[in-house]
């Protein structure tokens, strides 16, 4: 009698065992410890279209969701993350900046924000010109009178300048251990040896956002004065478009034939603050992949808060 009742228990407790597994493996997330402060998260029901993804807790620095995280891509225009990274380091936003003959190095169909070549425009105008309707003229510019003054070589022809500003953005980039990226041009323009991953770009647009300025830039939905008419290319920033997404604050979207449909982005909820990157996807998968890792990360409770 005894031991059917042992082997009836014993059957009730495997019996517990196994649905308790179920229960949590279909409410929990599964996710493994890569060491220092990243925790690479695997939910079981979020995938993206784009070919690699991240998304970050800015306050942390930890990865909630990795896909290809360290696969070599190219970033298109979400360089010019890069780019203001080391204009705001190397340069003084009300620096008087004049646009030299670099704007004919324009190259066909390429985005531009209508600077002329004698134009004098502060470097926090620039900076808009660059990040907002992703100004390449803009980026050439800022490149250039940055080389020139942290080279103390008021001569360098454009190309020397592109040259020299790339050096500083790699530079950069190995400062903040963004290891996985080579730069060769402000813009993002393809280039074979011009590429980034998605976990490194995290990297570098969690160091921007340390800065007030950029951030108040990234957020702008528009921008005018008496010389422009700036419009943000970030829909999720637009609260006519059908892709905007509530509390986002930035920061970059990219394109080019090679690179596909890119966009940094970042939003803010309750205190808690989100970096998200989508590289190669299509024009709207990019906004569906962001909107789903953002909506994801909002929702985790291990987010920070």
């Amino acid at each position: 009698m005894f031991q059917g009742s042992e082997r009836y228990l014993k059957k009730i407790i495997i019996l517990l065992v196994i649905l308790g597994g179920i229960y949590l493996y279909q409410h929990f997330d599964v996710f493994h410890n890569t060491g220092g402060n990243d925790i690479h998260a695997n939910p079981v029901n979020l995938s993206i279209q784009g070919e690699a993804g991240v998304l970050m807790d800015e306050d942390n620095g930890s990865i909630l969701y990795a896909k290809n995280e360290n696969k070599r891509l190219y970033p298109a225009s979400t360089t010019k993350i890069v780019t203001a990274v080391v204009a705001l380091d190397k340069g003084n936003l009300n620096d008087q900046v004049q646009v030299g003959n670099e704007v004919n190095l324009k190259t066909r169909d390429e985005s531009t924000a209508g600077l002329k070549q004698g134009d004098v425009i502060p470097l926090k105008i620039l900076l808009r010109a660059m990040l907002l309707p992703s100004g390449n003229d803009a980026a050439r510019t800022i490149a250039i009178y940055i080389a020139k003054k942290d080279s103390g070589n008021s001569n360098m022809s454009p190309e020397e300048g592109i040259r020299y500003f790339a050096g500083l953005m790699n530079q950069k980039a190995k400062e903040l251990g963004a290891t996985h990226s080579h730069f060769v041009n402000p813009h993002g323009l393809h280039d074979p040896r011009h590429y980034s991953t998605a976990k490194d770009l995290a990297i570098i647009a969690r160091e921007a956002r340390k800065n007030p300025v950029f951030r108040e830039i990234v957020s702008e939905e528009t921008y005018k004065d008496a010389s422009f008419t700036f419009y943000n290319r970030n829909e999720l920033v637009n609260r006519s478009s059908s892709n905007f997404f509530q509390g986002a604050d930035g920061i970059k979207t990219g394109f080019t034939d090679q690179a596909g449909h890119c966009l940094v982005s970042s939003a803010t909820r309750d205190g808690k603050n989100l970096i998200s990157v989508v590289l190669h996807s299509s024009k709207e998968g990019v906004y569906t992949d962001s909107t789903a890792l953002l909506n994801y990360g909002f929702h985790r409770e291990y987010a920070s808060k």
